[in-house]
């Protein structure tokens, strides 16, 4: 036994000898390597996953907007008369069973009994959409601070096309990805006001400021109600985010913090209701002053 232990020993002793140069040559080649760099990456977010469309005003804003395409269009047989006139470039419309339609779509999706499989919009770059040196004619624009419910950005981007908005900014992080639920909010305004998407919104503010916005943050703790703070020139209205408001920084951002007066006794109003009462008030002060 000692005999057979000593041999095994002697085996294991080899093994190790015959290994540590090729162990100390894969770490002299590891040691002779450059530290490789971490790619730092800019780009926005954009999931380029196709999903569902529907309702009426969704799915018919879509077809007849040139930058939006179709890959599926599905309706029910009492849905057909309400499509009317399809576009040449929109796919055949496929009529189905108002119980297979609902098996295509989200879970207590209100579809209308007409759907839309659809890829997301292109996302525009900010530089695309801010005019070099803002004009005094030129709409406002609207950005949220970390706005995180889709059904509140669809709401706001119907009132942000109702009163003339140019564009709706929103993070890149801490905002919702295109939806069928987002765009259903929207009621067809997703199709006429680009959402564009930063990856630092601090940043953007400061870029938005350069080409002359006036930039007015909504806070319910502001100094000035908001129709005091509106001034006669295009406005960068900033919001925040579903119960916390404006984050710090982006405060920092803002030239003046105004607040919708409201009665006491309701604390708040909802973010998207915010933001109709704050687009109508700049639209008609721009109106006014044209």
């Amino acid at each position: 036994t000692a005999k057979k232990r000593a041999q095994s020993d002697h085996r294991q002793q080899e093994t190790v000898s015959s290994c540590w140069p090729i162990r100390l040559k894969l770490t002299f080649i590891m040691a002779d390597r450059k530290p490789r760099k971490r790619a730092i990456k800019h780009k926005v977010r954009s999931s380029r996953k196709s999903y569902w469309l529907y309702g009426l005003h969704s799915v018919l804003a879509a077809l007849h907007n040139p930058a939006r395409r179709g890959e599926r269009l599905v309706a029910t047989q009492a849905a057909v008369s309400a499509v009317g006139e399809i576009p040449g470039t929109s796919p055949t419309l496929q009529i189905i069973k108002p119980e297979a339609l609902t098996e295509l779509l989200p879970v207590g999706a209100v579809h209308q009994g007409l759907a839309l499989l659809v890829s997301p919009l292109t996302v525009p770059n900010l530089e695309s959409v801010l005019p070099d040196v803002v004009d005094k004619d030129d709409p406002s624009v609207l950005i949220l601070d970390q706005v995180t419910d889709p059904r509140n950005v669809g709401a706001i981007l119907r009132s942000a096309a109702a009163f003339n908005t140019k564009a709706v900014i929103v993070p890149d992080r801490h905002a919702p990805s295109e939806s069928g639920v987002m765009v259903k909010a929207a009621s067809g305004a997703f199709e006429l006001v680009p959402m564009i998407r930063v990856p630092n919104l601090s940043q953007a503010l400061r870029q938005i400021a350069t080409r002359g916005y006036w930039c007015i943050g909504l806070d319910q703790n502001g100094e000035r109600s908001l129709t005091d703070a509106i001034v006669e020139s295009p406005m960068a209205l900033i919001i925040g985010g579903e119960g916390k408001g404006l984050r710090r920084l982006t405060r920092e951002r803002c030239d003046d913090l105004a607040r919708i007066p409201i009665a006491s006794t309701v604390p708040s109003l909802n973010v998207s209701t915010s933001a109709a009462i704050a687009l109508y008030e700049i639209n008609c002060r721009l109106k006014t002053s044209n």
